[in-house]
């Protein structure tokens, strides 16, 4: 079972971004301790932050393949079809409820 580079990137994106959470729980921690207020977190942390962001945002968009075209009439959107058992079409639903034409006049 071969991992792929993009999942790998994201678990160690996952890992770093655990590692600045933690970090951040310590630091307070020592400034209670110290009796200090907390202003926010220190520039490492905010690295790392920043670093796993951009590992696991660039393992999210390689990870799942490639993109697939969204037009209804492309030639990659073959595969969508109607079912072979055509005995789970339901056409009888509460639509039949509305007129079938409707008369609206709009007033301008």
């Amino acid at each position: 079972m071969a991992l792929s580079l993009g999942f790998v990137v994201g678990i160690l994106g996952v890992v770093i971004l655990s590692h600045a959470a933690y970090s951040t729980v310590q630091y307070r921690g020592l400034l209670k301790i110290m009796e200090e207020e907390f202003s926010g977190p220190p520039l490492t942390v905010v690295a790392e932050l920043l670093l796993g962001l951009g590992f696991c945002m660039w393992a999210a968009l390689t990870v799942p393949g490639t993109f697939l075209s969204i037009h209804p009439y492309s030639e990659e959107n073959r595969i969508v079809s109607l079912p072979d058992n055509l005995d789970f079409m339901i056409f009888n639903h509460r639509a039949k409820v509305f007129p079938v034409e409707l008369d609206l006049k709009f007033k301008h």
